[in-house]
This record gives structure tokens, C-alpha cells and sequence, in this order.
């Protein structure tokens, strides 16, 4: 899996000219799977987003997890940072997972998450406007098959 993070002060995703997720304070996911992924890469990228600390504390210091301040999530679905780049313009999406098997790892991900910080969701496969104010910005880049 491949996942953006960023610390947003809220975010919201839109389909069809309305709000289908929002949230305050707390992580944006631009979340991609890919097909050699399997429920380890799910329990990995839970475990590391949910005790990740990217939020200050009150010295100003990135010291407490989205658990400790009691933020939200918006997952999105997005199988572009599988893009391969490196032939010509027109960049090729193969190296994401088929779309059967990318919606089950996605709704499998986000319900884990759910156990831990309330989460909001795209629509897996959905044409969806993502709009943010990203804190920071803190933006990381997360890929399980790189531990």
C-alpha cells in the first residue's frame, strides 16, 4: 500500500457537488493499494498511522499521535500513486491493484482504522474533489513494502 498523510486542520471530499466525508482537526489519506499487498500491509499502516506522532504538543514539538488529540480521519481512494512515469507523457496505471481486489483492502483498512479514530470516506472509484487546509504542512509519504 502506498498512502499519502497529511495533517490537515479539516478536509472534506465531494462527489457530484456534495460533501460525502469531513472532518476537523486530525489526518487527510490519500490511501493506493497495490497487488501484491496483503492484510499485513493493512495491520502495518494502521499500527503506523494511528500511533504516528505528527501533532504538537505544547511545546510546538511533533510529539502526540492523531489518538492523542482525539482527531479524525478522510480516507480517499487513489490508485494514481501506483503511476508508472517512465514512458512517455501518459502515465500508466497497471501497477495498482484491479479494482475488486483494491475496494476490499480499502474498506478492510479504513474499518481497522475505525476501531482506533472516527473515520470518514471517498467513494472507492467515485470522481471526487478533495479539498483541505493542510497544517504545516505536514505531509508523508507511507509505503508498507518499505518497513
Amino acid at each position: 500500500m502506498k498512502i499519502i498523510i497529511q495533517r490537515v486542520k479539516e478536509a472534506s471530499v465531494s462527489i457530484d457537488g456534495g460533501i460525502a466525508g469531513a472532518i476537523k482537526e486530525g489526518l487527510l489519506l490519500l490511501v493506493g493499494v497495490g497487488p501484491g499487498d496483503m492484510a499485513e500491509d493493512i495491520n502495518y499502516a494502521v499500527r503506523k498511522i494511528t500511533h504516528m506522532r505528527v501533532f504538537s504538543d505544547e511545546n510546538g514539538k511533533m510529539n502526540l499521535s492523531i489518538q492523542d488529540i482525539k482527531g479524525s480521519i478522510l480516507s480517499v481512494s487513489q490508485f494514481t500513486l501506483y503511476a508508472d512515469t517512465k514512458k512517455g507523457n501518459r502515465p500508466a496505471f497497471t501497477g495498482a491493484a484491479k479494482p475488486d481486489m483494491a475496494s476490499k483492502y480499502y474498506d478492510s483498512f479504513n474499518e481497522q482504522l475505525a476501531q482506533f479514530v472516527p473515520v470518514k470516506c471517498g467513494v472507492f472509484g467515485a470522481d471526487m474533489q478533495v479539498s483541505l487546509i493542510n497544517n504545516g504542512p505536514v505531509t508523508i509519504i507511507l509505503d508498507t513494502k518499505n518497513r
